[in-house]
C-alpha cells in the first residue's frame, strides 16, 4: 500500500469532495446488523463520521499518521494507523467494511485476506470511489488536457483503476448490482484549485521538476470559470461484494 496523502494532509481534509448521504442510506439496508463498521483507508475519517450516524462503534484505519491527525474526534469512531493488508482486528468483527478513493493503491489478495478474515458471515465490501469530475465543455477540454498530458506520465500506475471505474479491479465475491449515484456540488474557482493541489500526480510533478503545474492552465481556467460558483459532477465508482462463509 502506497501513501502519497501524508503530505498536504489538511487540504486533502479541506478539498476533498464529500459522499452523499443517499449512498450511506442505500448501503445500510444491505448489511446484516449495524454494530460494526471498518472504514479502511480512512484519511481524514469522511466516510467513518458518515457511518457514526448508523453503527454503533465505526474503526477507522490509515497508513498515514498526518492522515488520521486531520480526522475530527467522534465518541463512535476509533481511528488507529494500520496497513490494509495487516489490520489489528480480531476474526469475525465487522457487519460492513468500507474503502473511499483507496484500494488501488492496496494488495488485493492481502487486503481480501483481512476483509474474509475480519468481516462477519453475511458482511458486505463497500469499494466506493469517484471518477474525473465534469463541469461544462470548455473546461472539461482544459482539464482533460491537463489530466493527460500535462500531468498523466506523474500518475502512479493505480491509477488506472479509477480511469476504469474500478471495473477492473480484482473482486472475487458475491457481487451485488449496486445503485447509481452523482456526486454534485457549487464550487468556488478556489475551491477547484484547492482540490486539483490534492491530486498525487500534481505533488510527484512537483517533486520532479521544481514546478507547479497548475501554473500552466491556472489563467485559461480562471477565466473560463468566471467569478461565480460552478455546479461540478463526479460519477461515483461503487461496487458491492457480500461474504458468506
Amino acid at each position: 500500500m502506497k501513501d502519497n496523502f501524508s503530505s498536504q494532509s489538511d487540504q486533502y481534509a479541506r478539498f476533498r469532495p464529500v459522499y452523499p448521504r443517499s449512498l450511506f442510506d442505500y448501503l445500510i439496508t444491505l448489511v446484516p446488523d449495524l454494530e460494526t463498521a471498518w472504514d479502511c483507508g480512512t484519511g481524514n475519517g469522511q466516510v467513518a463520521r458518515e457511518l457514526a450516524f448508523y453503527f454503533d462503534q465505526v474503526y477507522a484505519t490509515d497508513l498515514s499518521q498526518q492522515q488520521i491527525d486531520e480526522a475530527i474526534p467522534h465518541e463512535k469512531i476509533f481511528y488507529s494507523v494500520s496497513r490494509a493488508e495487516s489490520a489489528p482486528f480480531p476474526d469475525n468483527t465487522f457487519d460492513l467494511i468500507t474503502v473511499a478513493q483507496a484500494i488501488h493503491w492496496f494488495d488485493f489478495e492481502a487486503f481480501y485476506r483481512e476483509v474474509n478474515r475480519t468481516i462477519k458471515d453475511g458482511g458486505i465490501l463497500a469499494v466506493i470511489g469517484y471518477g474525473l469530475f465534469r463541469v461544462s465543455p470548455e473546461i472539461d477540454a482544459v482539464i482533460d488536457e491537463f489530466y493527460k498530458n500535462v500531468i498523466g506520465p506523474y500518475w502512479d500506475t493505480e491509477r488506472k483503476y479509477i480511469d476504469e471505474h474500478y471495473q477492473t479491479i480484482p473482486f472475487p465475491f458475491g457481487e451485488i448490482k449496486a445503485e447509481a449515484f452523482e456526486m454534485v456540488f457549487e464550487w468556488s474557482f478556489e475551491h477547484l484549485t484547492g482540490y486539483l493541489q490534492t491530486w498525487s500526480a500534481v505533488k510527484h510533478y512537483r517533486k520532479a521538476t521544481g514546478n507547479n503545474p497548475l501554473d500552466l492552465v491556472f489563467d485559461q481556467l480562471k477565466v473560463l470559470w468566471g467569478t461565480d460558483t460552478r455546479v461540478i459532477r463526479f460519477p461515483l465508482l461503487l461496487r458491492i461484494g457480500k461474504i458468506e462463509k
